[in-house]
């Protein structure tokens, strides 16, 4: 069951987040990064996935610099509130919390990866090109501005090819831009790991999405992420 963990990040004070742990002896660790609507029940719950899978899974609280326990529903409001608070805490200052809670979980000398979905899944390539990390995207929309950075680390896409946020061109251009790293298309849209949200919610694609994911981490935490 995850809990909460305060998190001090240089130049910005501290953020809280959510940790949890598996039962057994850890095979790695994640920093798990939020959509714009913080990290919210269904955030929590997928930080448990992660524990159930192995890993030790923390969520940090990214808007906390900006507004402190944002949860933010799907809703018009929640869109709106969430795309300010990201325009307001910035690029820089993301990465910022993700190397901070990379630095806490290498103290437990634990490989660490990142996953993140929609916005995060942007911050989860920034992670990887930014801080070396092993990363996992998640449909992330606001990446295409950033492909010209070079990868550190293997690199996991999941797209759906009827997320009207991602157009195929932009899908083709991270293929393009990054031949090495693993990508796939699902038939669905935006979204579809979020199984609290109908209108989103792809199960299919959901469950075939998490099992690479966990064979891509378990391979490159095993081989590849720094203690």
């Amino acid at each position: 069951m995850a809990q909460p963990i305060q998190i001090e990040v240089p130049g910005s004070g501290t953020v809280g987040g959510s940790i949890a742990r598996p039962a057994g002896a850890p095979r790695g660790a994640l920093v798990v990064i939020q959509e714009i609507f913080g990290v919210n029940a269904h955030m929590r719950d997928v930080v448990d996935r992660y524990a159930q899978e192995g890993f030790v899974a923390l969520a940090p609280a990214m808007f906390d610099p900006v507004e402190r326990g944002v949860e933010l529903g799907y809703d018009g409001d929640g869109f709106k509130r969430g795309r300010e608070l990201l325009g307001a805490l910035g690029i820089d200052r993301a990465v910022a919390i993700v190397d901070a809670a990379l630095q806490l979980l290498r103290g437990e000398q634990l490989a660490v990866g990142a996953v993140g979905f929609c916005w995060g899944g942007t911050i989860a390539y920034l992670a990887n090109t930014r801080l070396g990390l092993p990363a996992v995207s998640y449909y992330g929309a606001r990446t295409v501005p950033f492909l010209d950075e070079p990868l550190r680390a293997p690199m996991l896409f999941h797209f759906g090819e009827r997320d009207e946020s991602i157009p195929a061109a932009d899908i083709a251009a991270h293929a393009a831009k990054h031949p090495d790293a693993m990508l796939h298309i699902y038939r669905a849209g935006h979204a579809f790991n979020r199984d609290v949200d109908p209108k989103a919610y792809d199960a299919d694609s959901a469950r075939l999405a998490h099992r690479r994911t966990i064979a891509f981490f378990s391979e490159a935490l095993a081989t590849g992420g720094p203690p």
